[in-house]
């Protein structure tokens, strides 16, 4: 009995392995900047046709930075996620993102935060890409 279950443990494992390494493949890596006024924002994401993850860090002139985590999907020309990250007083914060992909640039929402199932959210209807604070463009190799 114990050798079905190493064989199985070590055939799942092997299993596991060979497909998240394939799908990681399957991710393109993309740097964006953006600047609103003298603040200025990096997002460095590696993109697939449904997800993203990646690094985002946000540079408020004279005010330090927010600098973390960011991960999500992709429905459409919309990105949608989370940013995790440790704010420029030193505690962490979880907020939503989305983005908007239009005229291969993305528009970064803005709107009301609330709260499903302890996650950050925007509130139905309340998203909204026109007064985006950053608007990101593709910083080429």
């Amino acid at each position: 009995m114990l050798k079905k279950i190493i064989t199985f443990y070590v055939l799942f494992t092997f299993l596991m392995s060979c497909n998240s390494k394939e799908q990681k493949d399957k991710y393109n890596e993309v740097v964006y900047r953006a600047v609103n006024n003298k603040d200025t924002a990096t997002l460095a994401i590696k993109i697939s046709d449904k997800r993203f993850y990646g690094r985002y860090e946000r540079s408020y002139y004279r005010n330090g930075k927010d600098s973390g985590d960011v991960r999500g999907d992709i429905k459409g020309d919309t990105l949608r996620g989370d940013f995790h990250y440790i704010t420029s007083g030193g505690s962490w914060k979880r907020v939503p993102i989305a983005l908007l992909k239009k005229e291969n640039k993305l528009f970064l929402g803005n709107g009301v935060i609330g709260t499903y199932m302890n996650l950050p959210c925007f509130l139905p209807g309340t998203l909204d890409y026109k007064d985006s604070e950053f608007v990101f463009k593709q910083v080429k190799k």
